[in-house]
């Protein structure tokens, strides 16, 4: 093979691939059979199952039990925005998360106390082991899981006051910059790392995506005075949307 020479399966690979973005495999179309690919591109057998391989894990086709391998539909990408920790009188987490007070989004969450990990346990400048309240979200907009969440916060901060759970008490469903204020501490500050990893199994379950997808992670941290007072994970399917930034000039 000369340098720069893609293998053999790759060549089929993306042959396909531009078959099925161009819409001549339309979604739904049978996929060539491995011994149809074969005698197409002159391959091997081995090249023609490798081929098909990589698409799958694209999340280009699925194979059906019994009947073969098809061409998925793909989703139109759609947008999540985002806009720091701007908070707005009796808004919910979910609508903090968009930034958009028109959306038509529910969630589900749990919470439970638990030892902070040693990587959130750096994150929130605690030491392992130390006591965090952990809530985890799955966010849906239309019935259609959309993002999942994992918060954690210091019980040291929180712990024995009315705003200890995220989603119960007097503030219960408000965002962290409220939830905060009502214990006299203003939050001045956020970052947020966006990463993109391959899903968990558990994670492409519950989003309702296909093994091998990719999926964007955010790390949140939310800052008083330099003191971590709440971070979190933030799962988003990266094939069905892209996350909008909106930050203010000053």
């Amino acid at each position: 093979m000369t340098f720069g020479e893609q293998p053999a399966y790759l060549r089929v690979a993306g042959d396909l691939r531009q078959k099925i973005t161009d819409g001549s495999l339309p979604p739904h179309t049978r996929l060539p059979s491995q011994a149809r690919i074969r005698e197409e591109y002159g391959v091997s057998d081995t090249v023609a199952l490798e081929a098909r391989k990589v698409l799958m894990a694209e999340g280009l086709v699925e194979g059906r039990s019994g009947s073969g391998t098809y061409v998925r539909e793909q989703p139109v990408p759609r947008r999540i925005a985002r806009s720091g920790y701007r908070p707005a009188s009796g808004a919910t987490p979910f609508r903090q998360e968009q930034a958009d007070g028109e959306g038509r989004g529910t969630w589900e969450s749990s919470s439970a106390q638990t030892e902070a990990s040693g990587v959130i346990a750096e994150r929130l400048a605690l030491r392992p082991g130390d006591r965090v309240m952990c809530t985890k979200y799955v966010f849906r907009e239309a019935g259609e899981p959309i993002m999942l969440s994992t918060s954690w916060e210091p019980l040291e901060v929180t712990g024995r006051t009315p705003v200890m759970l995220p989603e119960e008490g007097p503030l219960g469903g408000m965002g962290v910059v409220e939830r905060m204020a009502a214990i006299d501490i203003v939050v001045d500050n956020v970052t947020e790392e966006v990463g993109a990893r391959p899903g968990l199994a558990e994670e492409l379950l519950a989003l309702g995506g296909v093994p091998g997808h990719v999926v964007l992670v955010v790390h949140r941290t939310y800052y008083a005075s330099g003191r971590p007072v709440e971070t979190a994970d933030v799962v988003i399917p990266a094939d069905r949307y892209q996350v909008a930034y909106h930050l203010p000039v000053k």
